[in-house]
């Protein structure tokens, strides 16, 4: 019996939600955009943070169990052995790649990144840590889809002036997944050119079926010079409560323990600790049904966009709720979602955030019901049909 009623949920109950994704655009507008999903919250987890109101654990956090809840999660899910003594607590992925880079690289070094990509990375490595971008950009096949361009990364490893590569393992926006054989290559050529890898696996419980996650550090040798960076807030939907963690290898254990500021692990959520465990423990059933929902929405997205949007070019992705559109053939210029928010009502994120190859792209998020989905790409192409 699944846990939810994916097609109780309404647009209506949606905009009492405070968050930023019902609150940023008027409520005439579907928000489609920032990566938060639109489904109920997983009884466990709730159950959880209903317990600590009741009982007035609202302080610091201790994260207490949470290193255990995750590395067991991390074998049951991905066959995945992790030492609770690597896993350290943050507030959040991109704190956590910024501490990273802090503590790898110098200022003025080169970091690599594959555009188009999570759109804080650029601002995040430029301005919050003064590293320099080195784009490597995704190799796209003819058929839309997404793929890790090894000869370009071993250039760029090549460089005397790069220094680290931030990797995103799924990869936001294109959903693609890197094979076990692509994770290799990788981790043999930051061996052999001394680059550290930071890689943000945010997304990597939402594999969907046909593709499966592999963490980099379970490719890694052990004194690799990499750091990965996990959450629980993606799969089941707790950015708020602001709880990422932070996964070191036996080279970088040390470097963490020493050089990670205390003020930043205690920056961490104690409620997002305490619903992260209850996720990680319990919340696999949810899990299950909120990727089967996602599986379905995304092969839906795919025969609605045939059929009332066909200039479109959509590869469905293999990992999250995200997806990545080419919209380039509609005439709505490098800015799609720019236009589509004023014509069809409804707001996607935009293409060119994300760098190199974004021009003429939308990002959509589809972790919502297939009614509100089908009112989406509605709205779309009748916005498209009128111009």
């Amino acid at each position: 019996m699944p846990t939810f009623d994916v097609d109780a949920i309404d647009l209506a109950a949606l905009r009492e939600r405070q968050s930023a994704k019902y609150q940023y655009y008027p409520a005439d507008v579907i928000p489609a955009w920032v990566a938060e999903m639109d489904f109920p919250l997983a009884a466990p987890i709730a159950g959880a943070l209903h317990a600590a109101i009741d009982r007035s654990d609202t302080g610091y956090r201790s994260a207490n169990g949470l290193a255990d809840a995750l590395a067991a999660f991390a074998d049951r899910t991905w066959g995945w052995s992790i030492p609770v003594d690597r896993i350290t607590p943050i507030p959040d992925v991109l704190t956590g790649v910024a501490q990273a880079l802090l503590m790898l690289t110098q200022p003025g070094d080169g970091v690599v990144i594959n555009p188009p990509v999570y759109a804080p990375f650029f601002s995040t490595i430029r301005d919050v840590v003064g590293r320099r971008i080195v784009e490597v950009p995704m190799a796209r096949a003819a058929d839309g889809s997404y793929d890790w361009d090894l000869s370009a990364t071993e250039e760029a490893f090549a460089r005397p002036d790069v220094t680290a590569f931030v990797m995103s393992n799924p990869h936001n926006p294109t959903g693609s997944v890197p094979s076990v054989e692509t994770l290799a290559a990788i981790a043999a050529l930051a061996d052999a050119h001394g680059v550290a890898v930071i890689s943000d696996e945010i997304h990597g419980p939402l594999v969907l079926p046909g593709a499966e996650h592999v963490p980099y550090l379970s490719v890694a040798p052990d004194d690799a010079n990499a750091i990965i960076l996990v959450s629980a807030s993606k799969a089941w939907n707790l950015p708020g409560l602001k709880c990422a963690q932070l996964v070191a290898t036996g080279h970088t254990r040390e470097l963490v323990a020493s050089r990670l500021p205390l003020e930043v692990t205690y920056g961490t959520g104690h409620l997002g600790a305490i619903a992260a465990v209850a996720a990680y423990r319990d919340g696999g059933p949810w899990l299950d049904d909120v990727v089967t929902i996602i599986d379905g929405n995304r092969r839906l997205l795919a025969e609605l966009l045939v059929l009332q949007v066909p200039e479109a070019t959509y590869v469905p992705p293999q990992a999250s709720y995200l997806a990545w559109i080419d919209l380039s053939a509609c005439g709505l210029g490098d800015d799609p979602a720019a236009v589509l928010v004023e014509r069809a009502r409804v707001a996607l994120s935009a293409g060119p955030t994300y760098g190199t190859g974004g021009a003429g792209f939308a990002r959509l998020n589809i972790g919502t019901s297939p009614a509100i989905l089908r009112e989406i790409v509605d709205r779309i192409a009748g916005a498209l049909a009128s111009s």
